[in-house]
């Protein structure tokens, strides 16, 4: 395969994966402030983004109930 080949499909999975990310992110429960952040980190480093977003991005700590009727036993 020519190099150009494999340039334009390693573009498109990039592509692909953004995209991908970015509807990841935008139905996430992240606030907007936090999903433009998280969009800009996605598109303007691919890979990186990719990684960070799947370490700290999708989940978060859970938020423990606060009704004092849940903790009863």
């Amino acid at each position: 395969m020519e190099p150009g080949v494999l340039i334009a499909i390693a573009a498109l999975l990039i592509i692909c994966i953004d995209l991908w990310m970015l509807t990841s992110i935008s139905k996430s429960r992240k606030s907007q402030q936090a999903k433009v952040g998280w969009a800009l980190v996605v598109v303007l480093l691919p890979v990186i983004g990719w990684i960070l977003w799947g370490r700290f991005g999708p989940r978060g700590m859970a938020e423990t109930p606060e009704s004092p009727d849940h903790s009863k036993g």
